[in-house]
């Protein structure tokens, strides 16, 4: 493995999993929209990988981050990792919520995703080697509160990976699934998003970037950071049970903000 090619790499996750490659001596293509951190953070990486490079991009645009990806690959010399993480959140009760909004979700968070790994898919098969990472969330298996568009975003990408996944057996493109949990990230603390109701701990995203590091040598699929997967499988066991929890989770939350507390200030991925 030699060169990884990383998106929302300009803070949280994409951040810390930029520089854990490069630690370990891995060129790293970093794309997010912010010019000032991705300069920061390429420069943290550069004293592991000198090569490393960032581009500035708004991946609302699946075409054109298609294209970057192709040209990425030109410019910087083959891929051997894609993770595709950048990701933008939508807090909002389903009632306030407007179809465009829900289109601009599941664009960043899921066609583009799309758009890269297809793009690179065929230069990858051509090659026989090649490993796709989609870091989706515990809202991609969970449905959360005020959350619909997100979860929607992330259930499309847990389940084209899987789809994605059993395609690729046998060519040697491997695909792995990232589930994050409540990470300390900035994407609970974004303008027009209702406050989180989740106020428990937060896990550091450096410890989802070790994570993913170390899935790309795993023969797993789905990988739980922190691991979370025994919630999962109670709401497969016992569906009202869970659906009983997030509602009594929700009343605490609207309890707390009317008593004047603003829930958490982190978020998931």
């Amino acid at each position: 493995m030699t060169t990884v090619l990383v998106t929302g790499a300009s803070s949280g996750i994409g951040a810390a999993t930029a520089r854990r490659f490069a630690a370990q001596g891995t060129t790293v293509a970093l794309v997010a929209r912010r010019a000032e951190r991705l300069e920061e953070v390429a420069s943290d990486c550069r004293v592991g990988a000198p090569d490393s490079r960032w581009w500035s991009a708004d991946l609302s645009d699946p075409e054109a981050a298609a294209a970057l990806a192709l040209g990425i690959w030109d410019e910087l010399g083959p891929l051997d990792v894609v993770v595709n993480n950048a990701a933008i959140p939508l807090r909002r009760a389903a009632q306030r919520l407007t179809l465009a909004e829900v289109e601009r979700a599941m664009t960043v968070n899921y066609l583009s995703p799309v758009a890269i790994t297809l793009a690179l898919l065929p230069r990858f098969l051509e090659r026989g080697s090649g490993t796709i990472v989609n870091v989706s969330s515990m809202g991609g298996r969970l449905g959360i509160t005020h959350e619909a568009a997100y979860c929607g975003s992330k259930f499309a990408l847990a389940g084209w990976s899987e789809a994605l996944a059993t395609d690729l057996l046998g060519t040697g493109v491997d695909v792995r699934l990232v589930l994050p949990g409540a990470i300390d990230t900035e994407i609970w603390d974004q303008p027009d998003n209702d406050p989180p109701d989740y106020a428990g701990p937060l896990a550091p995203p450096e410890e989802v970037a070790e994570g993913i590091v170390a899935c790309i040598g795993s023969p797993k699929f789905e990988h739980y950071i922190p691991d979370m997967r025994a919630v999962v499988e109670m709401k497969t066991k016992d569906f009202d049970g869970f659906m009983a929890a997030m509602r009594a989770m929700a009343d605490q939350g609207s309890a707390d903000r009317s008593a004047g507390g603003d829930g958490h200030t982190g978020g998931t991925t």
